[in-house]
């Protein structure tokens, strides 16, 4: 097994002796390993560098793409979630293949496994790592926003039993606001979305107990109106905060869908 950890300690230098490809596969099946120490360890640390600085090339890293999009259907856990995560450092270089992205909306408002944390397998992040990746495609340039905010609508709703924990609804929120900053949707765009949220949750169809799917959904929408109101912090640190382009339509139209959420 490769020492990614004196790969990374030389400032990620390639080895001389070994073929960029075996490489490559190696680091790939690394970050499904069900070990955190592997998968969330130095293997992902020289992966990220690899594809920003160019090392894997372009036919490699469409490949890689592939493989992530057929991740998705992985029986465990742990591949499928940290399969965003490489599609993420893609999309960031420019990448972005349909077939990513079809894979990746059948994935995520589906996946029914939305722990943060487990003690064995470490950080799963199924809705925090898919916000990540629905924040980058929703402002690549060749990405469709007002389909990214649908799917997130999709991901509020769909039923659940697990109340989301370790910040997972504050990074939907602020991938929701991030592509909310774009300048070329119009206002029905920016809103239409929230449609699907307010029919689900609407004050003619509130149960009791409060399902976790709408204390997910109350959460999400809570801070986005937080992040509609005062601009969202940018991914470049010390950034002044971006404002939403729409911000007073999306603000009226989350308080009317909260409003109606929480009537009684």
């Amino acid at each position: 097994m490769t020492d990614w950890n004196s790969i990374e300690a030389a400032d990620y230098a390639v080895p001389t002796d070994r073929d960029l490809g075996e490489l490559v596969e190696e680091l790939s099946r690394a970050l499904a390993d069900p070990d955190p120490l592997i998968r969330d360890g130095a293997a992902y640390g020289v992966l990220h560098t690899w594809i920003a600085r160019g090392v894997i090339d372009g036919p490699r890293r469409l490949a890689l793409g592939d493989e992530m999009a057929e991740r998705f259907r992985d029986p465990e856990i742990q591949a499928r979630t940290f399969a965003p995560l490489v599609l993420d450092m893609l999309v960031t270089e420019g990448d972005l293949k349909a077939e990513w992205v079809d894979a990746f909306a059948r994935w995520y408002p589906a996946e029914e496994d939305l722990r943060g944390y487990d003690e064995k397998l470490g950080w799963l992040h199924a809705v925090a790592h898919g916000a990540d990746l629905l924040d980058r495609v929703g402002r690549h340039a060749d990405g469709d926003p007002v389909r990214m905010l649908d799917l997130a609508a999709a991901r509020l709703t769909a039923p659940t039993g697990h109340v989301l924990d370790q910040l997972e609804d504050d990074r939907l929120a602020r991938a929701i606001a991030r592509v909310l900053t774009r300048t070329d949707m119009s206002e029905r765009d920016a809103t239409g979305w929230l449609d699907a949220v307010d029919a689900e949750f609407g004050a003619d169809r509130i149960v009791t107990p409060v399902p976790a799917q709408l204390s997910n959904c109350l959460r999400t929408l809570r801070l986005l109106y937080v992040l509609a109101d005062r601009g969202v912090r940018p991914a470049a640190e010390g950034a002044a905060p971006e404002p939403l382009h729409h911000r007073e339509a999306v603000k009226t139209r989350l308080g009317e869908v909260l409003d109606r959420m929480v009537k009684r």
